[in-house]
């Protein structure tokens, strides 16, 4: 059943990563239910979506990511074309059954369902921890240090992570050759627009593409001293990665992640900031700036206006001047008239 079922997911041209995700969570149902699948009931699928609430304090993205799991495979299953309910019967006398309908199962009934405690980085904040970033590679280098060099790539890797609001592994996914010119940004040289070619996917669909353009004036000098000066020193030779590791050909997700909270829980941030929260930040901080809603849309590659909206969070500051602004232009122009006759 289960190789049937990989090899469905497989024919739906679903990522490798995605289908030994389901399997493991499948397994983690089959182990918890201590039953065959032509055995489970409703009820086994009910006490273990509340064992993954109340006991493991699974996040509601999470159990209704198990539950799409149980319920994708038991579709495999229960389907006709496939034969193993007959199959089922004849060997132990039942079949198996969908154990996840609409009264059991979480519904998706909101597009945004991050954790309250999710947000954005202030102005503040932010340069609190790169400045963070750059003194451990100082202190590293004063020391006589090997690990300057990983504390710097890292460094930097963050910047541009905010850079160019680049998911985790967007960023991590990066090469040399993905960096290039932009003709109607000849200020920043070779460092004008950033090519990812491994962004979010579709189900079903290699990784969407898109082109970032460079918008802040520190970017290409951060870049450039990276590519030019420090890259060369650590990465082994052959290898394409903007972010090569010490120990193999590219960084692994563990590390930024290791790294990116280690500096977090030094400052005393909330621990809502993540790495997504570099992306939030820069979402945020171009809003703020004043460019262009869709500018900002395109160069996150949201299909939707909407989905940009959602990783906006302005300050109450800003909210307060964009006020300002609208009521000060609606009251000069109900004055207009008045002026003229005058």
């Amino acid at each position: 059943m289960l190789d049937g079922w990989r090899n469905q997911q497989l024919a739906r041209n679903l990522a490798l990563t995605t289908i030994e995700k389901r399997a493991g969570r499948l397994r983690a149902f089959l182990e918890h239910a201590e039953a065959f699948p032509w055995q489970w009931t409703p009820q086994h699928a009910d006490e273990w979506f509340g064992d993954l609430r109340a006991v493991r304090g699974c996040a509601h993205s999470t159990l209704r990511s198990y539950q799409d799991a149980l319920r994708s495979f038991c579709q495999y299953v229960t389907d006709p074309a496939y034969d193993w309910t007959s199959v089922c019967e004849q060997r132990f006398g039942t079949h198996p059954i969908q154990v996840v309908h609409e009264w059991n199962a979480a519904a998706h009934v909101q597009e945004a369902e991050a954790r309250p405690e999710k947000r954005a980085f202030t102005i503040d904040e932010l340069q609190d921890f790169f400045d963070y970033a750059d003194e451990q590679v100082t202190e590293a280098r004063d020391r006589g240090r090997k690990g300057w060099l990983p504390a710097f790539r890292d460094a930097t890797l963050f910047k541009i992570a905010y850079s160019f609001g680049l998911r985790r592994n967007e960023t991590r996914m990066l090469d040399v050759s993905d960096i290039g010119r932009n003709p109607h940004g000849p200020e920043f040289g070779d460092y004008g627009v950033v090519l990812v070619r491994h962004g979010k996917a579709k189900k079903g669909s290699p990784p969407k593409r898109r082109s970032v353009a460079t918008v802040w004036p520190w970017t290409a000098e951060i870049l450039e001293e990276w590519v030019t000066e420090i890259r060369p020193l650590l990465a082994v030779p052959g290898t394409s990665a903007l972010w090569p590791s010490e120990r193999g050909a590219r960084i692994g997700l563990q590390r930024i992640n290791s790294r990116f909270a280690a500096y977090r829980d030094a400052l005393g941030l909330d621990r809502g900031l993540d790495f997504h929260g570099l992306r939030r930040s820069y979402v945020t901080h171009l809003i703020e700036a004043g460019r262009d809603p869709l500018f900002v849309q395109f160069q996150c590659g949201h299909e939707h206006a909407s989905t940009t909206s959602l990783y906006t969070c302005v300050s109450s500051d800003f909210r307060t001047r964009t006020l300002r602004k609208a009521l000060d232009e609606t009251l000069s122009a109900a004055l207009e008239p008045s002026r003229r006759t005058r």
